[in-house]
């Protein structure tokens, strides 16, 4: 099948990947409510089709977390991205920068940032989570800076795991025994592309950055354990200094749903938030980010970037995000399932899909530059 949009890309990774891994980046947490709801609030957003308009030379040129991107866009911190394909994070940031749009690392990602900063060339943008073992935070900071790390995007919304369902039912998460084991090989063996790529030529299957973390081994196993011992529940709005003292470049906050919290971040220095929901892999029943956003835009008047994730599948959804106050997109899935699905070739071709539909968006909605998009681009009537 020849992809013609993420949908296509999210069933060529189905075929292509293992259960365990195709439903870990599939699946929301509980019931997945919020996760559907992410798309369903994109779809219900009637767009105002303007005709007669020079649209003749559109400009999708725009600043994000601090550069110039092709694109209002930028890859979204995803974790394990090294098991979807050989090297998978390399990969997409190197897709990424032939697209001229930023990547951000994912703390958890397979490949360390090293070797991720040694394989392109435009400056990383690094995503963190607040630890309890702050000298481990220290150090990860220094690799940030020594990696050419301009910006750092501190997650705030995992201080603590919610159930994710279908990792349980695939055995990635939960008992462990050797029913577990057996039923994760047997899905490997029925998928011998993704095991000959991935399995064998894309070793060592670790989490890079936190390798010196775990000595005994830093693969899936190690990480969930560190993590559960080491994500820290206690923190607060306080703990944000500690961060600012030791980190002199941009800081962004990713997990920001409600206006207040927006008001906060202004508050404590931040230069830009992410709206967002952890793509409804969190708190299931929270309301979808495109829903959010408005309020969040309204509470922050412009004092820092706002940009949001969660739902975005289409150029289409891009446009609407501006039209609601974003600068800029966090896609996230949607350059997972074409990872898994076709690896950075993959990744390359969903980008361009992507531009050819804000393309079209904007000339059908008879706009010429992404700074022009406003509310006045949707029939919003009672609707959020």
């Amino acid at each position: 099948m020849t992809p013609a949009c993420v949908e296509d890309f999210r069933r060529l990774a189905a075929r292509r990947l293992p259960r365990f891994l195709f439903d870990y980046i599939d699946g929301g947490s509980y019931a997945e409510a919020t996760m559907r709801r992410n798309v369903a609030d994109f779809e219900r957003l009637e767009l105002r089709q303007r005709v007669l308009r020079d649209v003749s030379r559109i400009d999708l040129g725009t600043q994000i977390l601090g550069r110039h991107a092709a694109l209002p866009l930028a890859l979204a911190p995803i974790g394990l991205a090294g098991l979807y394909a050989r090297r998978g994070e390399v990969q997409a940031a190197r897709a990424a920068e032939a697209a001229g749009v930023p990547f951000i690392l994912s703390a958890s990602a397979c490949c360390g940032i090293e070797e991720v900063a040694s394989n392109v060339g435009a400056p990383l943008i690094f995503q963190l989570y607040m630890i309890k073992d702050r000298g481990f935070m220290e150090a990860m900071l220094d690799r940030a800076r020594a990696a050419g790390v301009e910006t750092l995007v501190m997650t705030v919304d995992l201080i603590i795991h919610s159930p994710r369902y279908r990792d349980m039912r695939s055995s990635l998460t939960g008992d462990q025994g050797i029913g577990a084991r057996l039923k994760r090989a047997f899905e490997i063996l029925r998928h011998p592309d993704w095991a000959w790529d991935v399995g064998v030529r894309g070793r060592p299957h670790v989490l890079g950055n936190f390798a010196a973390a775990m000595p005994d081994g830093a693969g899936l196993a190690q990480f969930t354990a560190w993590v559960s011992r080491n994500f820290d529940p206690s923190i607060s709005w306080d703990d944000l200094a500690w961060i600012k003292d030791r980190w002199k470049g941009r800081l962004v906050l990713k997990g920001i749903l409600d206006p207040e919290d927006a008001r906060h971040a202004v508050d404590v220095g931040a230069d830009g938030i992410v709206v967002s929901n952890h793509g409804g892999r969190q708190l299931d029943g929270a309301p979808s980010t495109i829903a959010a956003l408005p309020a969040v835009v309204d509470a922050v008047q412009g004092r820092l970037e706002v940009l949001m994730d969660g739902g975005v599948r289409s150029g289409i959804d891009i446009l609407r995000a501006l039209a609601l106050g974003a600068q800029g997109v966090l896609i996230g899935r949607a350059w997972a399932f074409a990872l898994g699905a076709r690896g950075g070739a993959g990744v390359t071709r969903m980008l361009d899909m992507l531009r050819q539909e804000l393309l079209v968006a904007m000339a059908l909605t008879g706009h010429s530059n992404i700074a022009a998009v406003g509310r006045d681009a949707l029939i919003l009537g009672d609707r959020p």
